[in-house]
């Protein structure tokens, strides 16, 4: 009969190696194009569900901060200027520090909550509450 040590390590051995830089939480960057005057993009549900976001207040931030109308066209979000994706995914990163990143321990299992008229960041990991803005 086979030790505890030695099954352990014949476990580990099979366990497939996680090749990550040690950050657990990595948002993904937009993808779309340009098409005349307008911004594509393509994967705006994506990243809407990868940060478990409402889809509608993720983009009226967006709209918000970049300064554009746009609307959504099936899948994809139609920004009516031609904004360069580099603004926007610092935008996503700005979105993601206020509503979704927990400010006393990081992480991102989080939830919005509404009570009363005020809008809160409740952290599920920590169990901390930080009031956000709740008009943008």
């Amino acid at each position: 009969m086979e030790t505890y040590k030695n099954l352990l390590e014949e476990a580990y051995s099979k366990v497939k190696k996680v090749e990550a830089n040690g950050n657990r939480f990595e948002i993904p960057k937009i993808e779309g194009h340009f098409e005349g005057k307008k911004t594509i993009l393509t994967n705006f549900f994506t990243i809407a569900s990868h940060i478990r976001r409402d889809p509608q207040h993720f983009r009226i931030f967006l709209l918000k901060e970049l300064a554009t109308s746009g609307q959504l066209e099936g899948d994809r979000l139609v920004l009516n200027n031609r904004v360069p994706s580099s603004k926007i995914n610092e935008k996503i990163c700005s979105y993601a520090k206020e509503f979704v990143i927990c400010k006393e321990c990081g992480k991102p299992d989080t939830e919005l909550k509404k009570e009363d008229r005020l809008t809160f960041l409740h952290c599920l990991a920590c169990g901390a509450k930080h009031s956000v803005r709740s008009k943008i």
